[in-house]
């Protein structure tokens, strides 16, 4: 049944509660309380990056760029503060590591999460965004969810994550035994008998092919694991203080006033700050597991660098790949039980490993404005404008915008508590609370 609250106009409704809106609503608390925002999540619970919530693997961010340390380092919400809560700050510091465990930092996201619950409705996956006349006369959002129900907003922010980037020949199966990564974990646990002797290909070049790599490795150790990468091999990752410069606030100024090509430039320059490299503590522990394989005469666990898929079929037993050396151009015909991807996520622009504008806002694409390039155009300030100029409700993309904020916006923590913090204030300087300020001018 579709049905709408016409009397229930939220202030903001935020589409997913990962990471970004979860700094959102904190942002909100603590510098706009008045403001109502409902946040509609699609997985049945709060997680970060469930599907690889590997053993062992950590985070690759400083933990005080967390959620709000940067904006505000008193918060209740630090990283910090939640190890105190748990009883478990002593016992961290005295790890003396650099970075938590991926799975520590997930507990410390869905906990501050947690505190926002009255505000969420998991399970409820966001399947449109339009404008509409709200029940005052002004102009709003209808959001409709996959139950059909629809509600109203002044203003909504999109932070959903990005596309998950499938290649070619990839893209053209329908299959289970072929994953992208963000499907890994639960596809390896429902497919772990059929594993634990067979073969399996990772695809990519990246930090996850290697986690993945080592993970398949423990998980099923008299299964063949190979590492499809393209390159020539596995890169390091470009950690200098210098190159990370480009996750400073400065370098957002500087990245978004830039000429489009000076930002192709920088893109290049920078890449493997964040893509198609690897932090030396997994190179070490894969390069030391095929050294010891070796040693034992039993390899099971292989790198095959210079390799591109040029072909890809699919059924009930497995996926035969055509793969073919780059520089030579030997084709060899592989059997796999499963094939994963570790591909990344398509980012705004006009190539084939991007995407136009989220799927999510198809239904207003001729009405919103966009660059030369043809992506959805976003203002310094993360907000989206109309294709004529006119002003439209406040439409906000929020950790979504690389392309036209740089490399910090790649989905990482390091600015996250900063933008949150924008949005918030702009949010609070365009949607009047006359309750609120009613309230307030009484006290």
């Amino acid at each position: 049944m579709n049905h709408t609250d016409q009397n229930a106009v939220h202030d903001l409704i935020g589409v997913g509660f990962g990471p970004a809106n979860i700094s959102l609503a904190v942002a909100l608390e603590e510098l706009h309380p008045e403001i109502r925002a409902m946040f509609f999540e699609a997985r049945d619970t709060l997680a970060w990056q469930p599907e690889m919530l590997l053993p062992g693997s950590d985070i690759q961010n400083n933990p005080v760029r967390d959620l709000v340390t940067p904006r505000n380092p008193r918060s209740r919400y630090t990283f910090l503060n939640f190890l105190f809560e748990q009883g478990r700050l002593l016992e961290y510091l005295n790890l003396g590591i650099e970075f938590p465990l991926r799975k520590e930092y997930n507990q410390y996201i869905t906990w501050v999460g947690s505190h926002f619950a009255d505000q969420v409705r998991t399970s409820s996956p966001v399947t449109g965004v339009n404008f509409t006349e709200l029940p005052d006369g002004t102009r709003g959002y209808r959001v409709t969810v996959g139950s059909g129900s629809t509600h109203l907003a002044r203003a909504v922010v999109l932070a959903h994550g990005r596309t998950p980037f499938v290649p070619a020949p990839f893209d053209q199966l329908d299959s289970d035994r072929v994953v992208h990564l963000t499907r890994y974990r639960s596809t390896v646990q429902r497919m772990a008998q059929q594993l634990r002797t067979g073969r399996i290909a990772v695809v990519g070049g990246s930090q996850s092919s290697v986690e993945l790599t080592l993970d398949l490795a423990r998980r099923f150790p008299d299964a063949e694991v190979v590492n499809l990468t393209r390159g020539f091999a596995h890169r390091l990752k470009d950690t200098s203080p210098f190159s990370e410069a480009s996750i400073m606030p400065e370098f957002v100024d500087y990245y978004f006033h830039a000429s489009q090509q000076s930002k192709d430039e920088l893109d290049v320059e920078l890449r493997f700050t964040n893509y198609s490299a690897v932090d030396m503590d997994v190179l070490r522990q894969l390069y030391l597991l095929m050294y010891e394989q070796k040693l034992d005469g039993e390899r099971k666990v292989f790198v095959r660098n210079n390799s591109v898929v040029d072909a890809a079929t699919a059924d009930v037993d497995g996926v035969d790949l055509t793969v073919r050396e780059r520089h030579y151009g030997q084709l060899t015909e592989e059997h796999f039980d499963l094939v994963v991807l570790a591909t990344g996520f398509r980012n705004f622009g006009p190539g084939p490993a991007q995407e136009p504008r989220p799927p999510l806002l198809t239904e207003l694409a001729d009405q919103l404005a966009h660059n030369e390039r043809g992506a959805v155009a976003v203002g310094h300030d993360y907000l989206v404008s109309a294709a004529d100029g006119r002003a439209i409700p406040p439409l906000y993309l929020y950790n979504l915008n690389e392309s036209s904020h740089g490399i910090s916006d790649a989905g990482s923590f390091s600015l996250l508590s900063l933008r949150a913090e924008i949005i918030a204030r702009s949010l609070g300087k365009s949607i009047p609370n006359d309750e609120f300020t009613a309230v307030a001018a009484a006290r």
